[in-house]
């Protein structure tokens, strides 16, 4: 039986999010403006605004908001000019809508194996991968820790490629300099999903500093329609438009989401201490900048570890996927043993438990003490 009966806060529950004032304040000015619809209101292009400067610190930039984490991709893989016969390079190892955009733009997605110890999308694994057709890149900082953006960059500059950081894990994640990730890549894609650190239900972000990314990205957006000189549909694109509502409550989130950070940090590196010393399970390092989206583990039987931490009252997600995304069906031709690495990940080693600033202490103690029962139960066998 399970430590304790009161489960663990969930994204899914008042108390795994940080909903508030604000948020009814926020919901409630919308409403009462009657204006709902963001071509026509002053709520999203704020919201806008008010991420330009959280990552930008003052300097140029520009921030589009959307209506998911996904159309942010899609505003970024378009602005790319991926278009039928190009390649993007990314990992198997992320959400669908990482390459469900590639697809929607008749490119081919091509997939990059990943790193070992941390899942992140392997350098040199991108660079075997370019051909003559490669048109740009994504790099996804898994569970909120940095992807490695230098050699990333660096090979895109090489080959005169568009960088994309998918930063729908890692809001205010840094790398070993702390750099804010998502300002090494020419556009950094954020969501606001109901599972992401802040939360508006959906919606999405995408940020430049080049102008004529902003451009094409805003235009994208909104039915290729810049509002300039009536109704003149200047490129392609769909309607991705955020609504104010969400744009409301992800403003008042947005304030919000230092403190988030700063308290899964906190909680984590609690995790990391009361784990030490165990044999045969990895456990991430505490580096400053990691986000803190998931927690993983590295142990030597995925499935048996979540059936045990299961039944000891804490949830987990065995391989964080079920299938490298290559195999999923709505992506035929890509074979079994593609990505050795991230298939090993998924299917014997992975373990990633959720992680939320709703935690307290106690809640951490009892994951830490429900770890080691497992782990001293699996190495008496």
């Amino acid at each position: 039986m399970p430590e304790r009966e009161m489960p663990l806060p969930t994204v899914l529950g008042p108390r795994g999010r940080t909903f508030g004032e604000e948020e009814r304040a926020a919901v409630l000015r919308v409403l009462d403006s009657a204006v709902l619809c963001s071509a026509f209101g002053s709520e999203a292009r704020s919201l806008e605004a008010e991420m330009t400067r959280l990552y930008s610190g003052g300097s140029r930039g520009e921030t589009v908001a959307c209506s998911s984490g996904t159309a942010a991709l899609h505003l970024a893989v378009a602005a790319a000019g991926v278009g039928p016969g190009d390649e993007v390079i990314t990992t198997p190892l992320s959400d669908f809508g990482t390459v469900a955009p590639v697809v929607a733009q008749g490119g081919r997605v091509v997939f990059a194996d990943v790193r070992p110890e941390d899942g992140n999308i392997d350098p040199g694994a991108v660079e075997a991968a370019l051909t003559p057709r490669t048109k740009a890149v994504i790099a996804v900082h898994l569970f909120g820790a940095a992807a490695d953006v230098d050699a990333l960059r660096a090979i895109c500059d090489r080959h005169g490629l568009v960088l994309i950081e998918d930063c729908a894990q890692a809001w205010l994640g840094e790398d070993s300099t702390g750099r804010l990730l998502g300002t090494v890549g020419d556009i950094a894609c954020f969501s606001l999903q109901q599972y992401k650190h802040i939360t508006a239900g959906d919606g999405g972000l995408a940020l430049t500093h080049d102008p004529g990314l902003a451009r094409h990205m805003r235009l994208f957006m909104d039915k290729g329609w810049d509002r300039t000189e009536g109704r003149i549909h200047r490129e392609i694109g769909l309607n991705y438009r955020m609504t104010e509502l969400t744009a409301a409550v992800a403003r008042a989130q947005l304030a919000k989401v230092a403190d988030v950070v700063r308290v899964r940090r906190e909680r984590a590196g609690q995790l990391v201490a009361a784990l030490a010393g165990l044999d045969r399970v990895t456990v991430p390092e505490p580096l400053p900048g990691h986000a803190w989206w998931l927690f993983p583990l590295l142990v030597d039987d995925n499935t048996r570890w979540a059936k045990d931490l299961q039944a000891e009252g804490v949830p987990t997600m065995p391989g964080y996927l079920e299938r490298p995304l290559y195999a999923n069906p709505a992506l035929p031709g890509y074979p079994p043993g593609l990505c050795p690495q991230a298939e090993q990940l998924i299917g014997r080693t992975l373990l990633a438990l959720p992680w939320n600033e709703g935690y307290t202490e106690a809640d951490v103690e009892h994951i830490a003490r429900a770890i080691r029962t497992v782990h001293d139960r699996a190495h008496a066998r």
